[in-house]
C-alpha cells in the first residue's frame, strides 16, 4: 500500500495524555487550515494508556478510512510500536524535518509519530507539513519495504 495524500479523505490523530495539550492544537491548526480531521482521542490530559488511542488512529489508516495519522505522546516510541502492529502500517518516530522527510522518502511512512515532551509546537507542525508534502521515492527503497512483513 504507497501513501499518497489524499485531502478528500480526513487527517487521522490520536494521543494519550502527555500527548493531549499538542493534540488539541494540532486538530485546531489542521482545521484552520482546511482539513477534515479524524480525532481518536484522548480527550483531556488525565493517564490513559496509548494502545487504547494508538490502535483505533491505525486501523483508521490501515483501512483507507482516513489519509494518513498522526500519534503523539511523550517520547512517541510507544504510540509508534503500537501503531506498527498492523498491517500496511508504517508509523515513523520523527523529532526533526530532515527525520520527517525521509521517513517519506525511504520508508513511505502513512503514521508520523510525534514525542510531545521533546519537540516545540511549531516543529511538530513544520514536520507534519513536511510529512504530507514529501513523496515516496520508490525504487530501491520499495524493495527494502516489501520485506518487512512476517
Amino acid at each position: 500500500m504507497s501513501f499518497v495524500f489524499d485531502s478528500t479523505k480526513p487527517i487521522a490523530i490520536g494521543c494519550d495524555h502527555a500527548g493531549f495539550a499538542y493534540k488539541t492544537a494540532l486538530v485546531k491548526w489542521l482545521i484552520e487550515k482546511g482539513y477534515q480531521v479524524k480525532d481518536f482521542g484522548t480527550f483531556s490530559a488525565d493517564s490513559v494508556d496509548y494502545p487504547d488511542f494508538a490502535h483505533p488512529t491505525a486501523s483508521s489508516v490501515a483501512k483507507g478510512e482516513t489519509c494518513f495519522g498522526i500519534l503523539l505522546c511523550g517520547t512517541a516510541n510507544g504510540v509508534a510500536i503500537t501503531a506498527n502492529k498492523h498491517p500496511d502500517i508504517r508509523a515513523g518516530l520523527c523529532w526533526q524535518n530532515d527525520v520527517a522527510i525521509v521517513t517519506r522518502q525511504h520508508n513511505n511512512a502513512n503514521i508520523i509519530c510525534i514525542p510531545a515532551r521533546f519537540v516545540a509546537l511549531v516543529l511538530a507542525q513544520q514536520m507534519i507539513e513536511l510529512f504530507m508534502t514529501t513523496a515516496f521515492e520508490g525504487g530501491r527503497h520499495q524493495t527494502r519495504i516489501n520485506k518487512i512483513p512476517c
